[in-house]
């Protein structure tokens, strides 16, 4: 079996005076739902524990942004409509996969229904004035017995704590990433260039969205932590991974230390984050040499040979 213990929060900061940030946290089976409240002056942390099936659970985050209300709308209606494209999948008892697809059954579906957020948060953000531009980050995984898929549009982060090391498992989708892959720039630079803000791809922006996922094996005792920007922008991998791994057994410590720390450090911006450990006895032992990390071809609904670039940051 299986166990997943979550603990998930979003905050204001200390500049912003709404926030945009949204997180999602989805048990397929039982078809509930738990999200960020968006009220300014709370800071609650979610804390859950799933024991999971062949059905799967879903976790997320969304940074919106557009000015206004819009950023908070598109990261709302991010959450939102890929809870209820599942939660609809699952009461149409019609819906079946094939058995060749089973192995991608979880990753397909939050792919699929990642598009149609993009499709819906763009006709919005078209027919109504006060939400034109507007659009929000998702980064999310999908989690069976067997495999962790991730999925990403935008610059909102995934890492993976092994060992007692981390490493960045998502790849920006940002200029600066971009910059950076071209050897135009250095990774150290990309914190202070003019164009850091600049993201590729976001859920409304475009009316067509090329989400990146991946699937990762896990190990015993794996912690997963998702993010926007307004942590990792705060606290670098380093500080992340001190953090996490002196609070192993108290990860909701770990999640308002973060909080408190990327406050500490500015806190400019929202601040939302999710931590996952996984734990059982049907998973591997931990061996931090070996992360299989591979990118997946959802248009041939098969795994490709290509590796993800997995930076040791710890």
């Amino acid at each position: 079996m299986l166990t997943v213990e979550t603990h998930a929060t979003s905050h204001i900061g200390r500049v912003r005076k709404g926030n945009e940030d949204n997180y999602l946290l989805l048990n397929i089976s039982e078809a509930k739902t738990w999200m960020s409240s968006q009220e300014p002056d709370e800071f609650v942390i979610e804390s859950q524990k799933f024991e999971i099936n062949e059905n799967g659970i879903v976790l997320a985050v969304s940074d919106g942004m557009g000015g206004a209300l819009a950023g908070e709308v598109a990261s709302k209606m991010a959450v939102e409509t890929v809870s209820q494209r599942f939660i609809d999948e699952e009461e149409d008892t019609d819906i079946t996969v094939p058995a060749e697809n089973t192995n991608h059954s979880l990753i397909s579906r939050l792919y699929g229904a990642t598009v149609y957020a993009n499709h819906l948060i763009h006709h919005q953000g078209r027919t109504d004035p006060q939400f034109q531009g507007m659009g929000a980050t998702f980064t999310g995984i999908g989690i069976t017995p067997e495999t962790v898929d991730l999925i990403q549009v935008g610059d909102s982060r995934a890492y993976l704590v092994r060992g007692g090391q981390i490493y960045q498992i998502t790849k920006d989708q940002s200029l600066v990433q971009q910059l950076i892959d071209a050897g135009q720039i250095q990774p150290e630079e990309a914190e202070t260039h003019t164009l850091k803000n600049v993201i590729l791809q976001a859920l409304g922006a475009q009316n067509e969205i090329y989400p990146v996922s991946a699937r990762l094996y896990p190990q015993r005792d794996d912690v997963l932590l998702l993010c926007s920007d307004g942590l990792s922008n705060k606290v670098g991998g380093a500080d992340m991974q001190k953090i996490i791994c002196q609070n192993f057994t108290q990860l909701q410590i770990a999640a308002a230390e973060l909080v408190k720390v990327a406050n500490e450090r500015g806190g400019e911006d929202n601040i939302t984050l999710i931590l996952v450990k996984l734990t059982g006895d049907a998973l591997p032992e931990p061996n931090e040499e070996e992360i299989k990390l591979e990118l997946l071809n959802l248009g041939n609904i098969h795994d490709t040979a290509d590796q993800i670039d997995t930076a040791e940051i710890g």
